[in-house]
């Protein structure tokens, strides 16, 4: 499950969010095909996102009105079902949980996951596009140092070598079926010790640091990744859910040629693009409209 989203917020608040939010932009070219309200997630990542995929939505000429750090997941949904904004970008694995009231339906297949995501979706007039190759779901990472004297790049890697190893993540881990049962069940990794830390937080990255733990749980698209010296290890048995980022729109404003211009944006976006891209907002404090503009750019969007 994609974990950065706030916890549960009141749905109530909708409307007031979508008051108080700053919204607005211009198409970059002269012509004009239409007005697009995107929504954000209230985090770094939601507000980058929304920014790449409406800035091309912007070149290719349409209007797009911008409403970031909407929330959580419990108000830009209902945002989107009543139409006050057109778009978000979600992720494949925690929408389907979400829209499916926790069915457990997701897996790490990311076909299959959308799929029943899009089964979910139909009935509320939405539907999710295809998804990127980019995730930010739970993972596992190593120092570059320990993946490289271990010769680990995926977690089936450390089946052999687990007893040599500590696991370092939040208190719940040892009890949550994607954290150690999972790494047990999935990939037969029994470490010689687990270290109870915070999840993903200052407590894993002191330990990664003095190398107290060799194992540490992180989020496949965080900013510090690289500055840290971190690696996340492949889910090459695809224990995680797969929560690749994906557009949701209504099927309303899903023309044709918005749905090639939002598939051509996830088409061209991985997770480590989608780990710089955090970087450079919230390490070198760039904005995030600049940051997507730049990432466009240089990737030929804008040719």
């Amino acid at each position: 499950m994609n974990w950065k989203s706030p916890m549960a917020t009141v749905a109530a608040v909708v409307v007031a969010a979508l008051t108080l939010v700053a919204c607005g932009s211009s198409p970059s070219t002269s012509s004009n095909k239409g007005t697009i309200t995107i929504g954000g997630f209230k985090f770094s990542e939601g507000s980058v996102l929304a920014e790449l995929y409406g800035e091309a939505l912007q070149h290719a000429g349409y209007t797009v009105n911008f409403k970031l750090n909407l929330g959580s997941r419990e108000v830009v949904a209902p945002a989107i079902k009543s139409g006050q904004i057109d778009l978000y970008i979600g992720y494949a694995a925690t929408d389907l949980e979400y829209y499916n009231s926790a069915a457990g339906e997701a897996s790490g297949d990311v076909s299959a996951t959308t799929s029943k995501l899009n089964e979910h979706l139909q009935p509320l007039k939405l539907e999710a596009l295809t998804p990127s190759a980019a995730v930010d779901q739970n993972a596992f990472a190593m120092t570059k140092d320990n993946a490289q004297k271990y010769n680990a790049t995926k977690l089936s890697d450390l089946a052999p070598i687990g007893g040599q190893l500590v696991l370092g993540a939040g208190p719940e881990c040892p009890t949550r079926p994607f954290c150690q049962p999972g790494l047990v069940k999935t990939y037969g990794i029994h470490f010689k010790d687990f270290k109870a830390l915070d999840t993903d937080g200052p407590l894993t990255r002191a330990a990664f640091k003095n190398n107290t733990i060799q194992v540490g749980l992180v989020f496949s698209s965080d900013a510090d990744l690289d500055s840290l010296g971190l690696v996340v290890l492949q889910d090459d048995k695809h224990l995680e859910n797969a929560d690749n980022v994906v557009p949701i729109i209504r099927t309303a404003a899903a023309s044709s040629d918005v749905t090639k211009v939002l598939n051509a944006v996830s088409a061209g976006l991985t997770t480590a693009e989608l780990v710089q891209l955090n970087a450079q907002v919230e390490i070198q404090h760039q904005d995030a409209d600049a940051a997507a503009r730049s990432f466009l750019q240089q990737h030929n969007y804008f040719s």
